[in-house]
């Protein structure tokens, strides 16, 4: 009985060992979690950019409104038949 009992605590400590030593110990463990949190706080990010993004490429694929918009905004296009007045102050 007292091997049965030697082999088993045995056993246990090689158990714990393993959680609190081995490889992926709890502390690694703990620090994936961590490093996990962060990531899916950037993909957040991304994924709010990215329906942003394709949001506007629906926007100027479907109306000339935004794409005359972005050209005049961004490129500094004007139109034929209208005049352009610079304001320095």
């Amino acid at each position: 009985m007292r091997t049965v009992w030697v082999v088993l605590i045995l056993a246990l400590f090689g158990l714990q060992y393993k959680f609190w030593l081995g490889d992926g110990n709890i502390h690694q463990w703990l620090l994936l979690e961590e490093k996990n949190v962060a990531q899916e706080e950037v993909n957040k990010k991304l994924r709010l950019r990215n329906q942003a993004l394709t949001a506007e490429v629906e926007d100027l694929k479907s109306g000339h409104h935004a794409l005359e918009e972005k050209a005049r905004s961004e490129l500094g296009m004007i139109k034929s038949d209208e005049s352009f007045y610079q304001l320095v102050e």
